[in-house]
């Protein structure tokens, strides 16, 4: 599949590229990003160009449909990503974070809105899931504004730093 470029109430979701790589590196370094993300920590600018190198795969191979969000001024806000592409049940989860600089702005409600819109409409998509840790409580509140419905617990799903982390599962159907 080809990358599409999505608008996003005054965000640009486009592709990450190499000029990326530093401003990658310095969003994600963040100990909240960090906290609940474990894949995201990049520790110098060569793995941030493997990163952006692979999310270009993944696209390239239907696995994943992910969007770096940038502000007006083109800075990065956050990324959005519908991953786990199953295009026999139609299913995908989506994932998103937002940069310390971005945060309290809407920017993960509204690019996570744009990345459903795309993957309900566009990718044909039947239900998206999104799951975060239960002390995650912005990532709660992302779910609910974007209309997700909770479906329960997941008990010591994920491992993250070495500690298995209860999850919070909630779902969005195309027909919701």
């Amino acid at each position: 599949m080809e990358p599409v470029d999505l608008k996003a109430d005054g965000f640009v979701l486009d592709q990450l590229t190499a000029a990326d790589a530093p401003a990658l590196l310095a969003a994600v370094d963040d100990d909240a990003i960090g906290q609940w993300l474990s894949g995201y920590r990049l520790p110098d600018e060569r793995a941030a160009l493997a990163f952006i190198g692979y999310r270009a795969w993944q696209w390239a191979a239907d696995q994943r449909c992910s969007w770096v969000v940038r502000d007006e001024d083109g800075a990065i806000a956050g990324e959005v990503c519908l991953r786990d592409l199953d295009h026999h049940d139609r299913n995908a989860l989506a994932v998103c974070w937002t940069a310390a600089t971005h945060r309290g702005r809407g920017v993960a409600v509204a690019a996570l809105t744009a990345a459903l819109r795309f993957g309900f409409e566009e990718v044909g998509l039947h239900r998206v899931g999104y799951r975060h840790s239960v002390a995650n409580h912005a990532s709660r509140r992302v779910a609910e504004k974007c209309g997700f419905t909770f479906e329960g617990t997941l008990r010591g799903a994920e491992l993250v730093h070495g500690v298995h982390h209860d999850l919070l599962q909630w779902s969005r159907l195309a027909t919701d």
